[in-house]
């Protein structure tokens, strides 16, 4: 099973689970601080940022912020492992 960069099926099945890891976590970390922000929101109400409440800032803006540092995470390691992979791809030629 070789494509035309010469990856062995053993250099893909090493890759795949970390891609699968990098996935869940940053998944998680969506659903958790999605879910937990709803979930305490009358607690964080009690804190202010810049005079607006924690919970009305983190669902107006800072979960936005948030998912967009997700996504540019996921793109920064992802490209990482590709590109280990190709080095690794072009080495063993």
């Amino acid at each position: 099973m070789n494509n035309k960069n010469n990856i062995s099926l053993s250099r893909l099945r090493a890759y795949w689970p970390r891609a699968r890891l990098l996935s869940f976590l940053l998944l998680a970390a969506w659903f958790l601080a999605t879910f937990l922000t709803v979930f305490f929101a009358r607690e964080l109400a009690d804190i202010e940022i810049f005079g607006w409440p924690v919970s009305f800032y983190m669902a107006a803006q800072g979960l936005a912020l948030l998912y967009l540092s997700l996504i540019g995470l996921y793109v920064l390691h992802m490209r990482r492992l590709d590109r280990g992979l190709r080095k690794e791809a072009k080495d063993g030629n």
